[in-house]
């Protein structure tokens, strides 16, 4: 089962090392990972998706409470949660592709966020699956160029990550 955690952690060198390497260590994937600073400069919070049982997952939550740089840690998936993920896709877009780039990115409320005259850079933002349908929506031969941030998620109404 999919898992997002989230992560609180202290801001300073190393600590998304010695994250990344608990999970290197015992073997564990990581389907991707966001970092950045909170609304206090000393902390970051981190998101990793990772794939897992849930004693897997509650063996991956035990280690990481026992790193000294780590804070809190949360898993989003226990419970009601909002996850977004952004995504670039650079697409050849010339003659009839041109009009259609431009309607498939609209069905999908994309935004085209540069425009040239053989591309196009269209913006997405949504959960992991809407991004994955847009991707199956195009004729693969016109991508030319994908980037993604990785999911990150909050918790609904009054769940809360701080310290």
């Amino acid at each position: 089962m999919r898992h997002i955690i989230s992560i609180l952690i202290e801001n300073e060198a190393g600590a998304l090392s010695r994250v990344s390497g608990l999970f290197s260590a015992r073997g564990y994937n990581i389907e991707s990972l966001t970092v950045a600073p909170t609304e206090d400069p000393s902390l970051s919070r981190m998101t990793i998706v990772s794939v897992g049982s849930e004693d897997i997952i509650e063996q991956i939550t035990k280690q990481l409470n026992k790193l000294i740089d780590i804070v809190k840690v949360v898993d989003l998936s226990e419970s009601a949660h909002v996850e977004r993920e952004l995504m670039l896709v650079k697409v050849r877009a010339t003659g009839k592709d041109r009009e259609e780039m431009k309607r498939v990115a609209d069905i999908f409320r994309g935004h085209i966020v540069d425009v040239t005259e053989s591309s196009y850079v269209i913006e997405l933002t949504g959960n992991t699956s809407k991004l994955d349908s847009f991707l199956k929506a195009i004729d693969t031969s016109l991508i030319l160029e994908t980037v993604r941030t990785g999911v990150c998620g909050i918790g609904r109404g009054d769940r809360i990550l701080k310290v």
